[in-house]
């Protein structure tokens, strides 16, 4: 479909129906069951729960949320752009999408300030290292999504530049929103949650954790490098995920504003925010991979899986918590 900005028209991308669908699919697969397994070991296997624990819970809920709403993304880019499920399941999978992407990173913060003042402040860290701070935390992230998601739903339809092919109109969900939308609702939500869930949240990953693998760095037991290569890791998924997609958006916003109006920069930027979009949520696999692969907080030992597949008596390899 062709995409209008201002006196720029960007030509349709039909790499979309076949990027989109493949990433997500694969996101999914691989994602759901690993933030599964990580769910039910937090929840079930840990105790006592905290501060530590208590983020990553909330970060796997978040995973989990954007995973949920990868089906009807996928069936919306196979069916060619067009939204069948309705203007209300569209602008609820739209905003539960996009909004646990921020509460992501911000959950991903939280848990870089935790390690850090764990790392640099240890007493600290032992008088405040119950889960009662990390709680409230949380529940105020959660408060200020449901609130966000729930006024921006309740504010009514958006309106999208509808377009027909072949004398078949097609719905687009949460893209090519029209101008007026812009100005009216999508702009202040937007320029809110790149600074406060994006750009404060990132910062507070890339300054802090730099610091904290500076200060382990200087211990030298092989604890400590493993704690670096967490530290490392967790920076990595930042820069690779979360970074170019919120980038992107900045330019895409302003140059639906109007700030940018070089025509050949607007194809440019409507083809890498699309690819940026589909690569942020590789985070949702990734994150597994730090509970059970990178982190120090887990050992690896054979044992039955008799908690998660109840009868099943098949004898496998899980990781199993030993500290927090």
């Amino acid at each position: 479909m062709n995409v209008s900005y201002s006196n720029c028209s960007v030509a349709p991308a039909e790499y979309q129906q076949r990027l989109f669908p493949a990433v997500y699919s694969l996101v999914f697969v691989l994602g759901l069951p690993g933030n599964l397994v990580a769910l039910s070991v937090f929840v079930f296997k840990v105790g006592p729960r905290t501060s530590f624990g208590v983020y990553f819970i909330n970060l796997t809920l978040a995973d989990t949320a954007i995973l949920l709403t990868l089906p009807f993304h996928i069936h919306y880019h196979v069916n060619g752009n067009h939204w069948v499920f309705g203007d209300l399941a569209c602008r609820v999978a739209g905003t539960l999408f996009y909004a646990n992407i921020y509460s992501s990173v911000c959950f991903m913060s939280c848990i870089c300030v935790d390690r850090y003042i764990a790392t640099v402040y240890p007493h600290t860290y032992l008088r405040m290292r119950s889960s009662h701070c990390s709680v409230r935390v949380s529940l105020l992230i959660w408060g200020v999504l449901c609130l966000a998601v729930a006024s921006f739903i309740l504010m009514g339809p958006l309106k999208t530049a509808e377009s027909a092919a072949n004398g078949v109109f097609s719905y687009s969900c949460f893209e090519n929103f029209a101008l007026n939308e812009w100005g009216r609702r999508v702009a202040p939500y937007s320029v809110l949650s790149l600074v406060f869930c994006a750009l404060l949240p990132s910062s507070i990953i890339l300054v802090c954790y730099p610091l904290a693998a500076k200060r382990i760095t200087r211990i030298g037991t092989k604890t400590a490098r493993r704690a670096v290569r967490v530290i490392y890791t967790i920076m990595a998924i930042t820069l690779l995920c979360f970074l170019p997609y919120h980038l992107m958006y900045l330019l895409h916003m302003l140059r639906r504003l109007g700030a940018i109006s070089h025509c050949p920069y607007a194809d440019a930027i409507h083809n890498a925010r699309h690819v940026t979009k589909a690569l942020v949520t590789i985070n949702t696999c990734l994150d597994p991979l730090i509970y059970f692969a990178a982190t120090n907080h887990f050992q690896w030992k054979p044992s039955r899986l008799r908690w998660l597949w109840g009868r099943l008596r098949r004898t496998t390899g899980v990781y199993t918590i030993t500290r927090i």
